[in-house]
């Protein structure tokens, strides 16, 4: 039997939809499941990502935490994948983009109806927001996107099938599409 794909998945700032997309294991990507293993998820407390064949990475670069785990995944990923429209073009976490970064934090933590705190919090459990949302490739190359929002099951299947036949995916004709 070949060994299994050892893949890590990590999600940044976002919704975090196109993870769920991928690792509900819809039942079109069950088959898929005795190719791969998943070493390092959300869904697993692994603390480091250790070296893997396929990084897949979902959600936007929003504060220097995120830059900092996707900076880490690039090194230990011989290809790294980004999943899902924030990733290809920081999506909805770049609408904050058009604000200035003050204004976003006392809209969030002090104008608030629902605030308890009535202040900014300054804590380091509380990452820092970037002045500007960056999108994956603005920080590190990308081998190979996979689109939508969330993407379908087919073409998560579709990318990986290509992925685990050791070949980039080229998203053919009337494939492609942004949701």
């Amino acid at each position: 039997m070949a060994a299994k794909v050892k893949v890590a998945t990590v999600w940044l700032g976002g919704c975090s939809g196109c993870h769920m997309s991928f690792l509900d294991l819809d039942e079109r990507l069950v088959e898929l499941a005795g190719l791969i293993e998943i070493v390092a998820s959300p869904i697993v407390d692994v603390k480091e990502i250790p070296p893997v064949d396929v990084g897949i990475v979902e959600g936007a670069v929003c504060n220097k935490e995120n830059e900092e785990v996707l900076l880490h995944m690039r090194k230990q990923c011989k290809i790294l994948v980004a999943i899902g429209d924030c990733a290809a073009y920081a999506g909805v976490p770049a609408m904050r983009n058009q604000f200035k970064r003050e204004d976003v934090l006392d809209r969030a933590y002090v104008d608030a109806e629902s605030t308890l705190i009535g202040e900014i919090p300054h804590s380091a459990e509380v990452p820092e927001l970037m002045k500007k949302v960056k999108a994956i490739k603005d920080v590190v190359k990308v081998d190979a996107y996979i689109p939508g929002c969330p993407p379908s099951a087919d073409d998560i299947y579709y990318a990986l099938t290509e992925l685990l036949a050791g070949r980039i995916p080229e998203w053919p004709e009337g494939m492609l599409h942004f949701d």
